[in-house]
């Protein structure tokens, strides 16, 4: 069985610019870390991987120095892992972003099940996962809170429904996205990391696509782009009322009546 996880370098600190002009975020320069959703991802790989014999790619897709987040995978009890960077990739929305990382699967990988974490911590759009599974044309289910049984040619889940909970079998090959907390994420190993310090890292390009039209990825094979991104203006306004219960009581009352609350 062979089990893919796709994890994601995201800045580790709320204090980042972002372009005027295209409206992604600057990241050079700026602190990172792995995106904590993954975590949760990868722990539920290396799980099914102790109980099924499975071997564990992890990929994922950002300039030069998210290699990083591969080699902490590693450091993990990840097997290979794979680096999808190309300045023709940059500024992609979440099409283009899902679109990318799907030709890259197809180029490093062909796997039984696809592991995603719920969201990005950068983006939090929570549809990277399920995308990248229509692009691939294969199953997928999101929400997922437990893995029930890994079977031969299926495996079976609990996924979380805005209303109910509910048991899936889905047939390989698939794609899941996990919630956090499904398994508590295991610390890196510093023996695995010296163990692995010198597993090789292969970066793919455009050039190493199959589909190799630029219009598909970075910001030209993006329908959607941010027009502006500001902090919420604060606001500090405060009105003390004092008086007695039934003083403070009319007093609110009128207030909200004021606001068009009631």
């Amino acid at each position: 069985m062979e089990i893919l996880v796709c994890i994601k370098q995201v800045p580790g600190t709320t204090g980042v610019e972002v372009d005027p002009v295209t409206g992604v975020l600057k990241r050079d320069g700026v602190d990172s870390k792995m995106n904590p959703y993954d975590l949760f991802a990868l722990e539920t790989a290396l799980r099914i991987k102790k109980e099924n014999n499975a071997t564990i790619k992890a990929i994922t897709m950002g300039p030069p120095q998210a290699k990083t987040v591969i080699k902490e995978s590693f450091s993990m009890g990840v097997d290979e892992g794979a680096i999808i960077s190309d300045r023709k990739f940059g500024g992609a929305d979440v099409l283009a972003t899902s679109y990318t990382l799907s030709q890259g699967i197809k180029k490093i990988s062909n796997p039984d099940l696809i592991i995603c974490g719920k969201q990005t911590t950068d983006g939090d759009t929570a549809q990277v996962g399920s995308e990248i599974a229509e692009f691939l044309n294969i199953s997928h289910v999101t929400n997922v809170t437990e893995i029930i049984e890994v079977k031969e040619n299926s495996i079976v889940v609990e996924i979380d429904l805005p209303t109910s909970m509910e048991v899936c079998e889905i047939t390989y090959p698939c794609l899941i996205t996990v919630e956090k907390d499904i398994f508590q994420p295991r610390l890196p190993s510093f023996k695995l990391k010296m163990a692995t310090k010198n597993r090789e890292i292969p970066m793919f390009t455009l050039n190493d696509f199959e589909d190799k039209d630029e219009n598909h990825y970075g910001l030209n094979g993006s329908p959607t782009q941010v027009k502006r991104i500001f902090p919420p203006t604060p606001n500090t306004d405060k009105n003390v009322l004092r008086g007695s219960n039934e003083e403070l009581t009319e007093a609110l009352f009128n207030k909200i009546v004021d606001l068009k609350i009631l």
